[in-house]
């Protein structure tokens, strides 16, 4: 490999960063392809960080960006997309009257079906493209890779690496 460029190598070898950023793109393509194809066509896959993550009663944008993991301005920005594209529309929250809470429409209910349905469909392709216990398994260590240690700060790394 001496001589081989870097992205030589990340393409022969890819890091799970670059493989999960690629089959989040590849999830994301056939989802909002599909979608598209269902009257969907106004979606961008940066809205998934909403309507992914929205309950059907509705939920308040800081819930939104702690399970979506998008800063609470970047969902603020997409609820006032969503908002005008008629995905959902801000209500008095009945549990605190000074909170909104971000409420999909008729029409974000549709989506949010539609979609659940394809992600379905696209997790039971990637099943039977490498075996059920695979799969599951798969899915199984993913969930504990996203929900292991906290993350660490780049200080905290540091000290560690001088003890």
């Amino acid at each position: 490999m001496a001589g081989q460029s870097r992205s030589a190598r990340k393409s022969q070898e890819p890091d799970i960063g670059i493989l999960a950023a690629r089959m989040l793109h590849r999830f994301q393509r056939t989802m909002f392809d599909r979608l598209a194809d269902e009257d969907f066509g106004d979606l961008r896959p940066q809205h998934g960080a909403v309507l992914a993550h929205l309950d059907e009663e509705g939920s308040r944008a800081v819930d939104l960006s702690q399970r979506s993991g998008a800063h609470k301005q970047v969902v603020s920005k997409l609820v006032e997309e969503l908002e005008v594209l008629g995905y959902v529309t801000r209500q008095p929250d009945p549990a605190d009257r000074r909170a909104k809470l971000i409420v999909p429409t008729a029409r974000g209910l549709r989506q949010m079906r539609r979609s659940d349905a394809i992600a379905a469909d696209i997790e039971a392709d990637f099943r039977e493209l490498i075996g059920s216990d695979r799969f599951t398994a798969l899915k199984s260590d993913l969930q504990r890779l996203v929900s292991g240690p906290p993350e660490q700060s780049a200080g905290a790394t540091a000290s560690r690496g001088t003890r």
